[in-house]
């Protein structure tokens, strides 16, 4: 008998340790899915003129567009011409109107974003999501006489 005990007490030891590795497990993969969603790799504006706002996805419908930033440089070393479109994430319905509008109006505005760790298929298909838009009032260059 003594056998037998010393083997469900092993048992019982064992158990107690694989539940605590799989508790350890499940509370990490939370952790890191909560910094994923949750957490900032960086923020920033962007100024341009926006060519494009649609809604998009199967299930899940985000809001995407795209800003010209409308800066034209000389081609690099390797000939190819840069893009000057900057692609976007609109997760709030009332920016999504404001960005809208700015396209509709064709005004220059700009965009307040985050840039997140990762995109999500629920959050967008950028990584930069944009949280707050603001006309930009340029004004109005000095006639040659003054």
């Amino acid at each position: 008998m003594a056998i037998i005990d010393s083997v469900q007490s092993a048992g019982r030891t064992t158990w107690k340790w694989i539940k605590r590795v799989l508790l350890l497990c499940i509370l990490l993969s939370i952790g890191w899915l909560c910094f994923i969603i949750f957490a900032t790799y960086s923020e920033g504006t962007r100024t341009g003129y926006v060519t494009k706002i649609s809604k998009k996805g199967y299930v899940f419908k985000t809001f995407e567009g795209e800003l010209n930033t409308g800066f034209f440089t000389n081609a690099g070393p390797t000939g190819k011409i840069p893009d000057n479109v900057w692609y976007f994430s609109v997760s709030n319905a009332d920016v999504a109107a404001e960005v809208q509008k700015a396209s509709e109006t064709n005004n220059k505005v700009t965009l307040y974003y985050h840039q997140k760790y990762r995109k999500l298929f629920f959050r967008g298909e950028t990584e930069y999501i944009v949280y707050k838009v603001e006309p930009n009032h340029e004004a109005p260059a000095p006639s040659p006489g003054q």
